[in-house]
């Protein structure tokens, strides 16, 4: 019973300090060295002792999904954001900041596929289809642009920022404006079926409904 009661107080101040010292380094850290940095590292950046973080993170891979987890909640709240704007430019608004985000957090933007918490990324594409319904309401996007042809210009998005990494850090947002071209024909002649939403789901694995900002 001792034990139960514990693990649901609230963290002491400084306890909630240290542990988002943590994540706050792991980001950096991981960014920098990729999924291979030492725990050791993160702790000395962030300025604590190696066990302060293993007392929060019982081992790398928990710390990385955490920080994984928080990188694709930040593109669910700027998928709302862009949807605010009303006129159709959300998509490409919203594609622009998810591509920003991968630079960033180039050394773990990977481990989004595959993500544990899947029902993020479900929430993700949820938010990028009424994007694009925006856009092709607006008359922004050819009419025969489906989700997967929007996932699959972010996953291009992701192997050009980590192909490119910093020698040619903006080689991104060129490959952006061309998809972006061809996103905006009125036809898309291909005999090739895109990726299904299910096909999607299969990608991205896992499952268990937690949404971000609600209950996460």
């Amino acid at each position: 019973m001792a034990g139960h009661d514990t693990q649901d107080r609230p963290m002491r101040r400084d306890a909630v300090r240290n542990q988002q010292l943590v994540i706050e380094a792991a980001r950096e850290v991981v960014s920098e060295y990729g999924t291979e940095a030492s725990m050791e590292l993160i702790a000395s950046r962030a300025g604590v002792g190696v066990g302060t973080v293993y007392r929060r993170f019982p081992n790398k891979d928990a710390l990385v999904e955490e920080i994984v987890d928080l990188m694709v909640c930040e593109l669910v709240d700027e998928a709302r954001k862009a949807l605010t704007l009303g006129d159709g430019t959300g998509l490409e608004v919203f594609l622009r900041a998810m591509g920003e985000s991968m630079s960033t957090h180039r050394g773990y933007a990977v481990k989004a596929v595959g993500h544990s918490k899947a029902t993020r990324v479900e929430e993700l594409r949820d938010l990028i289809t009424e994007l694009l319904v925006q856009a092709q309401d607006k008359g922004r996007i050819g009419p025969s642009i489906v989700l997967g042809d929007v996932m699959a210009a972010a996953w291009a998005l992701r192997g050009i920022i980590e192909t490119a990494g910093p020698i040619a850090p903006e080689a991104w947002q060129r490959h952006l404006d061309i998809q972006f071209a061809g996103l905006r024909a009125p036809d898309v002649p291909s005999a090739h079926a895109p990726a299904t939403r299910e096909q999607l789901t299969q990608i991205s694995g896992g499952a268990g409904r937690t949404s971000c900002g609600r209950g996460a």
